[in-house]
């Protein structure tokens, strides 16, 4: 029974991803704007910011609609797909689990986020007033 249940979900995981990743094509919103040096600030500090994420992932798409809506050009790591950004993933944040903002500070010290809302509510509180 288990089997067939494994087999069922993963049926559905099939036929929902193509609808989910249509979905963010079509209703990820416009990149704010900012002056040349205000994004400049944006693009040096987000050099420290790398997002693990799998690419079907609702709470992943939620934050990349974010990182789009922000201008930010923050590194996505597949950790569903690539070994390696999967094994960071495990040995520095310590769980597989996705969606994760990895933010290494100016000192070299790195944190790892692991919720959605509180990634998007860091990056929004970090990056929405830089103009």
């Amino acid at each position: 029974m288990k089997i067939v249940i494994r087999y069922f979900f993963r049926f559905i995981r099939v036929l929902l991803t193509p609808v989910m990743l249509i979905s963010e094509t079509l209703t990820t919103p416009k990149p704010m704007s900012r002056s040349a040096e205000g994004q400049a600030k944006v693009n040096r500090a987000c050099e420290q910011l790398a997002l693990y994420q799998f690419r079907a992932c609702p709470f992943c798409i939620k934050v990349r609609k974010e990182i789009q809506r922000l201008n930010l050009p923050i590194d996505l790591r597949d950790a569903q797909q690539v070994q390696e950004h999967r094994d960071a993933l495990l040995s520095g944040g310590g769980r597989l689990k996705v969606p994760c903002l990895k933010i290494t500070g100016d000192d070299g010290q790195v944190e790892w986020m692991y919720e959605s809302d509180q990634i998007n509510q860091y990056l929004h509180q970090r990056f929405a007033d830089i103009s």
